[in-house]
């Protein structure tokens, strides 16, 4: 189980990464820019702007995973 675990994370690392980079982000935005009215869908609140930051930056950096090669079956 735990090798399971420790070969997706590392096959997903770029997507995590991504993840946790997209969080930071998501949430200062919300922090230094954000919608003082409250009309905003994604700047109104911190979990909002940080799940838009979390999905935003696993999409960004997962466009740089390397494509695994198929073998051919002989």
């Amino acid at each position: 189980m735990k090798e399971k675990l420790l070969k997706l994370i590392k096959k997903e690392r770029l997507m995590l990464i991504g993840a946790a980079l997209g969080a930071v982000a998501g949430y200062l935005y919300w922090f230094f820019i954000g919608c003082s009215s409250g009309t905003c869908p994604i700047t109104s609140s911190p979990i909002n702007s940080t799940l838009y930051g979390i999905i935003l930056g696993a999409l960004m950096l997962s466009l740089f995973k390397k494509k695994e090669k198929k073998q051919k079956l002989q």
